[in-house]
């Protein structure tokens, strides 16, 4: 499946920006709360203006092109497969009020209605008890190989992503857009999640150019639209300058990472709260989120084979350590598969093996094993190296247990595994596999949250099947489908390639982001955001 489709551009009204370059680096998201809301035994409780639900995200990307004279064909011949959309309006197909297409289909993308002579309508046909389904469309214009997408953080009624030069809300029961604020600079640094009262702070460039350095942080209120401070970054040494940041949010600290410098300043008010100690090995990477705020340091020796890293929690107010772990040699910390508790990937390329450790609240290590099933490089981190340390979309954990998407590891790549269709679930006191669990039909499986005893998964498109959501109960057994998207929804949905998809479920509703969009052309367009649930 394509992820570049038939669509008309915006009209003379709605002229897009001028073409700008495109920003290409890929950063992550995060992960949704649980809690049952009523009226939905498996979706969230409503969140509030300054509560906040996101994923992961980064990976490989694949686009091909469609031709134009089979569009209709392949329309009627393969109900949405790859879809098209003709029509005189600039919206996206979104949320209708009837099965049925008409000239008054709200697109949903907040452009207003769509209209006649073709409507793509996702919920097409249908059937009692499938979620309603909307999208939306990339309308931005982009340079070189387009711009990598960041989100869905889910603030209030709205879902939010973070693109390029603007950060966009939607409307999230029907995807129509609520606000836009555009950017003076590229992005070039992007956290995890907001922090609990809906404000972000992004890294932008200082000129507005992808090549120029990352100088500047950047404040956003994600509930309200509006752009709130912004700083340069104070230079702590000489060599103190990147093109990209890492960046991670614990409570009212936003902690700062670029080449062997860490710095925290307050997401109120943007004063610095910390630099780089002064001893200790050189600080890589942040991450974790409300509960913790971790560090990744690199330990470099005469012979790069005597390397070690370290991971260490440090205080938000003040940067020191709480505790320190070292890693063997040879093992790189991969990705949090868990903050609250921690787990941590690692891996070891020379040895060919990924291994899983879970720490206590003190830092001791309650388990680390080495893992006989494979997952996907999302997860181990192998082949990653961006520095990100949220990007796996697959894995939650409750006090005891990590459920994790896997497989059957690859013959070649022991490492890696082709196809995630099955649930593991591994004890945390003990590093052993509990229990697995294979996809509905074999289909390819996330999951996102846990609820009332119950693992909530993504279930991908297969075999000529649409999404669906499901729930498997924490003790074990098969997956059950709780909520089902229309039929025809299988084309746009396919489109969201798993190796790149950035995923959030809240409130009963899914949130499928893309990893990355290119530019907008004649009679085609990336999808950039779907959402389905009740």
């Amino acid at each position: 499946m394509t992820r570049r489709d038939f669509d008309e551009l915006p009209g003379p009204d709605r002229q897009p920006q001028a073409v700008q370059p495109g920003y290409g680096s890929v950063y992550r998201t995060p992960r949704p709360g649980s809690g049952p809301a009523p009226g939905n035994p498996y979706a969230q409780p409503p969140v509030q203006a300054a509560d906040f639900v996101r994923p992961p995200r980064r990976g490989l990307r694949g686009r091909t092109g469609v031709l134009v004279a089979a569009l209709l064909a392949a329309l009627l011949a393969l109900g949405g497969g790859s879809y098209v959309l003709l029509r005189d309006g600039s919206g996206d197909a979104g949320d209708t009020a009837a099965p049925a297409a008409s000239a008054s289909v709200d697109q949903g993308d907040g452009r207003g209605p769509g209209g006649p002579p073709f409507v793509f309508d996702p919920n097409a046909g249908i059937q009692p008890g499938e979620g309603r389904v909307w999208l939306v469309s990339n309308r931005t214009e982009l340079g070189g190989s387009g711009a990598s997408q960041h989100g869905p953080w889910r603030v209030g009624d709205a879902v939010i992503k973070a693109m390029y030069k603007e950060v966009t809300a939607y409307t999230a029961t029907d995807g129509k857009e609520k606000w836009r604020l555009p950017l003076a600079t590229p992005l070039c640094g992007v956290p995890e999640s907001p922090g609990p009262n809906g404000k972000i702070v992004f890294g932008v460039r200082e000129k507005d150019s992808t090549t120029s350095q990352c100088t500047h942080l950047q404040q956003v209120d994600l509930a309200t639209g509006q752009a709130g401070w912004k700083l340069e970054i104070p230079r702590e040494k000489v060599f103190d300058q990147a093109s990209e940041l890492r960046l991670a949010i614990s409570g009212d600290t936003v902690a700062v990472a670029r080449a062997a410098v860490v710095s925290g300043f307050s997401v109120t008010d943007g004063h610095k709260l910390f630099g780089t100690p002064s001893s200790g090995c050189a600080p890589a990477t942040v991450g974790g989120g409300a509960a913790r705020l971790m560090l990744v340091r690199d330990c470099f020796g005469q012979d790069p084979a005597d390397g070690q890293s370290v991971i260490e929690e440090i205080d938000p107010a003040t940067g020191g350590a709480k505790w320190s772990h070292r890693f063997a040699k040879g093992s790189n910390p991969g990705q949090i598969l868990s903050v609250d508790p921690l787990v941590v990937s690692t891996y070891n390329k020379q040895e060919k093996v990924w291994s899983i450790t879970a720490f206590a609240a003190d830092g001791a290590v309650r388990s680390q094993a080495n893992s006989a099933f494979g997952v996907g490089k999302r997860c181990n981190g192998w082949g990653n190296g961006s520095g990100d340390l949220h990007d796996c979309n697959a894995a939650v954990a409750d006090a005891d247990t990590l459920y994790i998407a896997g497989g059957t590891p690859d013959a070649t790549y022991p490492l890696d595994v082709q196809k995630t269709d099955e649930v593991i679930a591994v004890d945390l006191n003990t590093g052993q596999v509990k229990w697995r669990t294979t996809g509905p039909d074999g289909r390819v499986m996330f999951p996102l949250a846990i609820e009332e005893g119950k693992v909530v998964v993504y279930v991908d498109t297969d075999k000529g099947l649409s999404a669906a959501m499901a729930v498997i109960p924490t003790g074990g057994g098969p997956p059950r489908i709780f909520l089902q998207s229309p039929k025809i929804a299988k084309g746009p949905e396919s489109v969201f390639s798993t190796s790149s998809v950035r995923l959030a479920w809240v409130e009963g509703r899914v949130f499928l982001l893309n990893g990355s969009v290119r530019s907008p052309e004649p009679k085609k367009v990336d999808h950039s955001l779907l959402s389905f649930g009740k």
